[in-house]
């Protein structure tokens, strides 16, 4: 199945949601090669210019994963950005993958995809 992030959104998880298996992890994974598996999280490295353009991305992206509700971690530097998403609330709080985590992300290379380059 590949993740068109202009016609799925992300749904409320709770604790009764089951996280993703392996199974699931690798296919939805297969759609979005420049993201990594890693310590449970899914996991990406954007790089820019400037310090300029980092932030550009930073509130771009915050404006769309606010908007679904599913909100990553961050490790935001000078011309970089770490994103990192899983969802809390799934496997009885225990946490885990969700399908939320694939859609924002490809949601996410969306706006990485039609940033200037210069």
């Amino acid at each position: 199945m590949s993740i068109n992030a202009s016609t799925l959104a992300a749904s409320r998880c709770n604790h009764q949601t089951t996280a993703l298996d392996e199974a699931a992890i690798e296919q939805h994974l297969a759609a979005l090669p420049d993201w990594t598996i890693e310590g449970g999280k899914l996991t990406r490295a954007f790089q820019f210019k400037d310090y300029y353009q980092t932030l550009a991305f930073v509130n771009a992206i915050a404006w769309i994963i606010h908007a679904e509700d599913h909100h990553p971690d961050l490790a935001v530097g000078y011309n970089r950005c770490g994103v990192k998403f899983d969802t809390h609330s799934v496997n009885d709080g225990k946490g885990g993958l969700s399908i939320n985590d694939f859609i924002c992300a490809a949601k996410v290379d969306a706006v990485f995809a039609q940033r200037s380059p210069s």
